[in-house]
């Protein structure tokens, strides 16, 4: 007589852009916009993995509600869930010298004074992106009252500053390597500032899992199989490309397999200390000025030991 192992539902929410795709490619169990039937490529335990896909300012709202088992979040967010959540140690997007950017028309803005009463498009209010907006303003003697800002869906964003109904837009995810493609120019690329004024790069977003499963002592294990996740994608790199192209707006393949390099690297597989510096610096700063609340000690979850074999049979 056999018995069987109860599985567990875990829900993994994260952003349809191609990084987020390319990461998780390898826990897929769903049909894919192109038609393709996708299986896990890697032992997952007893863990059914159920992807949610949403804007990163959805799911920063969502975490709010604790809904999801694990979820991608902004960096921003991660003060205002701590008591629900934990930061992995892998699954981060850092921009080492790049990142997040305000865009407009070419000539419209020549100094950060000329923001003052601008129109700008934000992908959110909890993104850490408008996070390091606010800090950059900070220095340039301005508030976010100064500007004003409206969430817009991240990838409308440039065409609504293409239609000047914006006069501005901070843009994130593929729209940092695209947005030349509409004859806009870069304005401020607040991953260059960040990086060229603390020597660190800036924490983006961040995979964060509910303490639940921290009581439970399940944590390790989920974090081992989402490490396992990112190094099968990197070590099958064209496969998980091309399903990451799924998501891949305005981009052909050699143009999503860089903007993959950008922000699944080293920082993704572990933040490692200068990364949690990063982290660190960034809010401590966002405290200190009164953007976010108090979060107590950066708290990160390290995967468990690995398995003896982390491919599943699955072709």
């Amino acid at each position: 007589m056999t018995t069987s192992t109860a599985r567990k539902t875990i829900h993994i929410g994260h952003s349809p852009d191609p990084d987020d795709a390319f990461m998780w490619w390898p826990l897929a169990n769903f049909t894919a916009p192109d038609g393709t039937k996708l299986t896990p490529q890697i032992d997952t335990g007893p863990y059914d993995f159920i992807h949610v896909l949403e804007d990163i300012q959805s799911l920063n709202v969502r975490s709010a509600r604790g809904e999801l088992e694990i979820t991608a979040l902004s960096i921003h967010q991660y003060p205002f869930v701590a008591d629900q959540y934990a930061l992995t140690s892998c699954g981060s997007s850092m921009g080492d010298n790049y990142g997040p950017m305000i865009i407009a028309k070419p000539g419209k803005f020549k100094t950060p004074a000329d923001l003052r009463k601008a129109k700008l498009a934000i992908p959110g209010e909890q993104t850490t992106a408008w996070l390091a907006t606010q800090l950059f303003l900070a220095e340039n003697d301005l508030t976010k009252n100064d500007l004003t800002p409206t969430n817009v869906m991240f990838d409308e964003i440039i065409q609504r500053v293409v239609s000047d109904e914006f006069d501005a837009g901070l843009i994130i995810h593929e729209g940092q390597i695209t947005y030349q493609n509409n004859q806009l120019e870069c304005v401020v690329d607040l991953g260059k500032w960040w990086t060229q004024s603390r020597k660190l790069p800036l924490p983006l977003g961040g995979n964060a899992i509910r303490r639940d499963l921290i009581e439970s002592g399940e944590a390790p294990a989920i974090c081992r199989i989402l490490l396992d996740s990112i190094n099968y994608a990197l070590e099958h790199r064209e496969a998980a490309v091309q399903f990451a192209l799924n998501y891949a707006r305005d981009m052909e393949s050699d143009l999503a397999d860089q903007f993959v390099g950008m922000y699944v690297n080293k920082w993704t597989l572990d933040y490692g200390p200068t990364g949690r510096n990063a982290v660190a610096q960034l809010l401590n700063e966002a405290r200190d000025k009164n953007i976010i609340p108090d979060f107590g000690q950066l708290d990160f979850i390290n995967p468990g030991p690995s398995t003896s074999s982390t491919h599943s049979s699955n072709p």
